[in-house]
């Protein structure tokens, strides 16, 4: 991995860069749109097809549709942050549908995401809103036993990609659980967004049966939900990522050094909706991400100050557990328990 470097004078520079590609392009907001929902359609109705010949071939292709739901949700994502088009009502209108396919509530989801945006990286009680729980080294050190083992199984490779994943989409994603005064209309959103989904999909069982639901759209949600909650967690708590307490936390630090650029090949990067950019999607959210590729390829500066890392680098950050403030680096369990069996 690739740490980044982050003079002061450049740093203060980025910002102005990025903003000159806020504008959104109706003409590839809707190409976006087709090549993402046309492919996606046409693959789940293959899978209804298929289910009753080849399970397997089903799931298999239920895999690749999860990319296409991938690009969907990225759609609602930057519907949320009004960024998609320049039009509110087609951004909330856009942002709802896909919500329906991706079962993330478009309303409450965005109001978590855009609070994670104004807070990532400070270490203080609401880490955890639209982002992963994470620990310091002294925190954990301050737990007793118990508490210290289900932090351990929560941080566990098992826990953090494939159960939680599923627990965050059909369960999690449901409960209005955040209980701070302003959130009472995204609450009331979400119950909405319920009583949505209740209704479409007991629709849709009943024209086409459950299987339409428990061997087709179910499997896609769940590889869907594993991509993005991989994609989310190597984005923010790669080593070298920055953490800091509120009252010395800075914003545009917390977007460069906080987010990755996750370097893949070009197919993986449109499969994604170009969130590998993330660097710049942190320094300006309105950025459509149809343009972040455009402004990291015509601003060799973002590349140079960014933390990149690849795929098979990226593998490593499942041993990253704990935050070392000392180091100022994500640390495993077993470097915490071996540095602390020495002491």
């Amino acid at each position: 991995m690739q740490q980044a470097t982050l003079p002061p004078n450049v740093l203060q520079q980025l910002p102005t860069i990025v903003k000159a590609y806020q504008l959104p392009n109706p003409t590839k907001a809707t190409i976006q749109i087709l090549n993402s929902f046309l492919p996606f359609l046409a693959i789940w109705v293959a899978m209804f097809f298929l289910k009753d010949i080849s399970l397997g071939l089903t799931l298999a292709l239920a895999a690749v549709n999860a990319f296409f739901l991938v690009r969907i949700f990225i759609i609602q994502h930057d519907c949320g942050h009004q960024s998609f088009t320049a039009n509110r009502k087609a951004n909330d209108t856009i942002g709802l549908i896909c919500s329906l396919i991706s079962f993330m509530p478009y309303r409450y989801w965005a109001k978590s995401h855009n609070f994670h945006h104004g807070h990532n990286g400070i270490l203080w009680e609401h880490r955890d809103i639209g982002d992963i729980h994470l620990l310091t080294v002294n925190e954990f050190k301050a737990l007793g036993f118990w508490k210290k083992l289900h932090y351990m199984v929560f941080r566990s490779a098992p826990v953090l990609f494939v159960i939680g994943p599923i627990w965050y989409i059909l369960v999690h994603s449901r409960l209005p659980q955040i209980n701070i005064k302003g959130w009472e209309h995204a609450r009331r959103a979400l119950m909405r967004h319920n009583l949505l989904l209740l209704g479409l999909y007991a629709g849709l069982i009943w024209w086409l049966g459950y299987e339409a639901f428990v061997y087709v759209h179910l499997p896609i949600l769940i590889f869907f939900g594993i991509i993005a909650v991989w994609f989310f967690y190597v984005q923010h708590q790669h080593e070298t990522t920055y953490k800091a307490w509120k009252d010395k936390w800075e914003y545009i630090r917390a977007a460069i050094q906080g987010s990755t650029y996750y370097k893949l090949p070009r197919l993986f990067h449109w499969l994604t909706g170009n969130i590998g950019y993330h660097h710049i999607h942190h320094l300006n959210p309105l950025v459509p991400n149809y343009e972040l590729a455009r402004c990291h390829k015509e601003n060799p500066v973002l590349d140079q100050v960014a933390n990149k890392i690849t795929f098979w680098q990226s593998l490593k950050c499942v041993f990253n557990k704990l935050w070392d403030e000392d180091q100022e680096r994500m640390i495993s369990f077993r470097e915490y328990f071996r540095r602390h069996k020495k002491a």
